[in-house]
């Protein structure tokens, strides 16, 4: 009971202090903005303890079942209708409110990661030992885009607007899973005209950036088993072919793309060193800034595994288990997004906060920037950052823009313990808030001036190059719905 009316005072904090910092903006802010803004705040409570309860549940990919429930049944009685179990995903949902054009889509995250169980304190303190934990903050993604898709809803209501809303509930973004390479593949975004997104982060953001494509493959050797020392004549041994393989890769390092990434893994090697290994399997995953060189690379790590096989007398399958694309940035969308962040501006810490940074600030490594570098904004230009998410597949075939909101202390690196206790308490919950309100403004934006769809789309289309068709990197393999459950 005690923890429950703590976060409900904090929650209340956070509106509290929401609206202090509005009141400054507001004279920049038209009416329209001014209607989703206050919708927010008037239902930011329900959506601090939403976020509050996705972090407790922390579930990993594509065992979201508790957190995709709560937002489905949140969304079903603000009004929207329910697909569920979209694109053969079990947890993955789009809620749908409206009619006619323009369709803007808004993405929901909800996945946790292995191993990163954390309290809500600034110190090192697992819940439980060994659990799952929010690292990358979607507890607060998905809360939030749930309030802008409400807010919207609402000010479509009353101003009698054309247009319809997507939220969309993609699970497992986090380690291979690629929820939203499925939902691209079954079509469900086809019909839509541009999408918001936006991501937790120690900084404020809403730069247009790309980022690697990816594929992850396994590679299985086939050999023929035998006496290690009485008859190794009559043995062919898988690992040489996984050797040989990755022989010729390292070989390659010099004659790819200086941008190019590749990492490999032997997964199983053989049993025992007296016995001539008759399987044996090798992971590789190789990432480059464009999607069309990543894929003839992996073609050239293909040759290099069968040429492996010729050599050393074995056999070999290949399975492609992830790919990504390389986010594709529309500055059409993202300029009217970043707009919106300077009107709403950064995230102001109490003095309780404050002390909570402060400590907390001490266990991380590195340059760390000053912790009122969350009130600010970072400035405009077209970016980069040097990892994947499958909102690059999204952002193929709509025109696709984001942004990051200061929820995490300054220096507080992703996939972190402090990532973890910051997404659970005021901090990330005042980050989270100024991103349901700037995705909410955006899309007044985009409902208030149709013509705009078209813009982007025509970016889109310029950026992709002509005849572009998207095909998903891993073909028509069945979503990986198993690779979570525990063992």
């Amino acid at each position: 009971m005690k923890k429950i009316i703590g976060l409900l005072c904090v929650c209340l904090l956070v509106a509290l202090s929401g609206k202090a910092q509005d009141k400054k903006a507001k004279t920049a802010i038209d009416k329209d903005k001014q209607f989703v803004i206050r919708a927010i705040e008037q239902k930011n409570l329900h959506y601090c303890q939403m976020a509050r309860k996705i972090w407790g549940f922390a579930e990993l990919g594509y065992l979201e079942h508790q957190s995709t429930t709560l937002l489905q049944e949140t969304l079903q009685k603000e009004g929207f209708s329910i697909e569920t179990g979209v694109a053969d995903l079990p947890t993955a949902f789009v809620a749908t409110y409206g009619s006619g054009t323009p369709v803007v889509g808004i993405l929901a995250e909800f996945d946790a990661l292995p191993g990163l169980s954390q309290d809500s304190v600034p110190v090192k303190q697992a819940l439980i030992s060994g659990g799952s934990g929010h690292g990358c903050g979607h507890n607060l993604f998905a809360a939030g885009s749930v309030g802008a898709a409400i807010a919207l809803k609402d000010w479509l209501l009353q101003s009698k607007k054309a247009g319809t809303i997507k939220l969309f509930g993609t699970p497992a973004e986090e380690g291979g899973g690629g929820g939203k390479v499925y939902m691209v593949r079954a079509g469900l975004f086809d019909k839509v005209d541009m999408v918001l997104h936006w991501h937790p982060a120690d900084a404020n953001n809403a730069s247009p950036e790309s980022c690697l494509a990816y594929i992850t493959g396994n590679f299985r050797f086939y050999g023929v088993s035998s006496h290690a020392a009485m008859s190794p004549d009559k043995g062919r041994s898988a690992l040489d072919g996984v050797e040989a393989m990755n022989y010729m890769v390292n070989l390659m390092r010099e004659h790819v793309p200086q941008e190019t990434r590749m990492h490999y893994v032997i997964t199983k090697g053989g049993l025992a060193s007296n016995v001539v290994p008759d399987f044996a399997e090798v992971e590789y995953t190789v990432r480059h800034p464009d999607a069309k060189t990543t894929i003839e690379i992996w073609e050239r790590i293909i040759k290099a595994a069968e040429g492996a096989t010729l050599g050393t007398g074995t056999t070999m399958k290949y399975e492609v288990v992830a790919g990504l694309y390389n986010l594709l940035p529309n500055e059409t969308v993202a300029r009217m997004m970043y707009s919106n962040l300077e009107k709403i501006g950064g995230v102001n810490y109490t003095e309780k906060e404050q002390q909570f940074a402060e400590k907390l600030q001490k266990s991380l490594q590195g340059n760390i920037p000053a912790i009122n570098t969350a009130q600010s904004i970072l400035p405009y230009k077209l970016g980069y950052f040097p990892a994947s998410t499958d909102v690059g597949d999204v952002s193929w075939v709509v025109p696709t823009a984001g942004l990051a909101t200061a929820t995490w202390v300054a220096g507080t690196p992703a996939h972190s313990w402090q990532a973890v206790a910051a997404n659970g308490m005021s901090i990330g919950f005042k980050g989270m808030v100024n991103a349901a309100k700037i995705i909410a403004m955006t899309g007044v934006d985009i409902f208030n001036n149709p013509a705009v769809a078209g813009q982007a789309k025509a970016e889109m289309e310029k950026a992709r190059g002509a005849n572009f068709q998207y095909k998903s990197l891993v073909g028509n393999r069945k979503p990986p719905l198993e690779y979570r459950k525990p063992k």
